[in-house]
């Protein structure tokens, strides 16, 4: 079988192809024009290079493939509001599939987020499939064009009949995390930059588990459905204490009050507007970190056959790739 990955670079993409490559599948990547991919390189894969915003581009990679799983997004939430976003998200997302349409794909999976959903916040009231969107109290065009992005998907599906599936990662964690994304936080708490820790709390599942239930969704799960790819509901306490075990270091332990976050993120929007500097802390972003989203991942472990390996070994696996490739300041 032939699969083409868009947006094969980031720290789903590279562990995906490393997948699906050792199940013997035929890959090709379409890479965004004058990107590096250090975690592809010598990987036995066929390159497009070219933009989703093209058809052009996108004609000349899905032809003769039978399935495409489309990775690449936009992700950045500095500025909250950015009209790239949308249309990398969005309007990215309709010429994947008018694409995958014209030249008869069989199967697309669509890469989402949990977030495109409602999430819980305890233990006893946890996010599923088809919980409405409530994020948009967050203000950022991340958010709301994956959600639109997804629900564009589903529309073409029951409009169209493009036989699509969606996936939806919470918060990943693992190896080849070039950028690095997810990853900055176990780098964060290795130097010493994490003063504390808020309220809230997250979702979290190793990068490679995700990867194996996209995986077996070229072949396995429903049309039409969408399914969340999670694991561990911890709190930001909770989890800093179990990741700076792994790495060898000392947890925060200030608690950070939601009203002294949320200060500290107005001010530093406030600050990086006027200096221009990007803020590591925004004022969306304080807000996000004093909720808890948990979110459940039974119809993926089900359907997709999820795995649940503990986030300790993604920890792990994750902190040894930044060792080797050089990411670590030495103490």
């Amino acid at each position: 079988m032939k699969i083409l990955i868009t947006g094969p670079d980031g720290v789903l993409g590279s562990n995906l192809v490393r997948e699906l490559l050792n199940r013997e599948y035929k890959i090709s990547v379409l890479i965004l024009d004058g990107t590096l991919t250090p975690t592809l390189d010598h990987l036995p894969i066929d390159r497009y290079y070219g933009n989703i915003l093209n058809p052009v581009d996108l004609d000349l990679c899905v032809r003769d493939q039978d399935c495409v799983i489309h990775c690449a997004a936009c992700t950045r939430v500095y500025p909250a509001h950015d009209e790239l976003i949308n249309l990398v998200n969005i309007e990215g997302s309709r010429n994947i599939a008018e694409a995958c349409l014209k030249h008869g794909i069989k199967r697309l999976i669509y890469i989402g987020t949990a977030n495109s959903f409602g999430y819980g916040s305890t233990l006893e009231d946890l996010g599923k499939e088809g919980n409405p969107y409530t994020s948009v109290k967050y203000g950022l065009d991340y958010m709301d064009s994956k959600r639109k992005a997804m629900e564009l998907i589903l529309e073409y599906v029951h409009e169209k009949n493009l036989p699509a599936i969606i996936v939806n990662p919470t918060f990943m964690i693992g190896p080849y995390d070039s950028k690095p994304s997810s990853g900055q936080m176990i780098l964060a708490l290795y130097n010493g930059k994490v003063p504390g820790y808020t309220n809230g709390g997250k979702n979290y599942i190793a990068v490679k588990d995700a990867v194996v239930a996209t995986a077996n969704a070229v072949t396995e799960g429903r049309i039409g459905e969408c399914y969340i790819l999670g694991n561990e509901n911890l709190t930001y306490r909770e989890a800093f204490k179990r990741f700076a075990k792994v790495i060898e270091v000392n947890p925060p332990k200030i608690r950070l009050s939601n009203v002294t976050v949320k200060i500290f993120g107005e001010l530093n929007s406030f600050l990086a507007r006027w200096l221009k500097f990007k803020p590591a802390i925004t004022k969306e972003l304080a807000a996000i970190s004093c909720d808890r989203h948990y979110y459940s991942a039974e119809k993926a472990i089900n359907e997709l056959g999820l795995p649940q390996t503990p986030i300790e070994v993604a920890v792990k696996e994750c902190f040894e790739w930044f060792r080797d490739n050089n990411y670590l300041i030495e103490k």
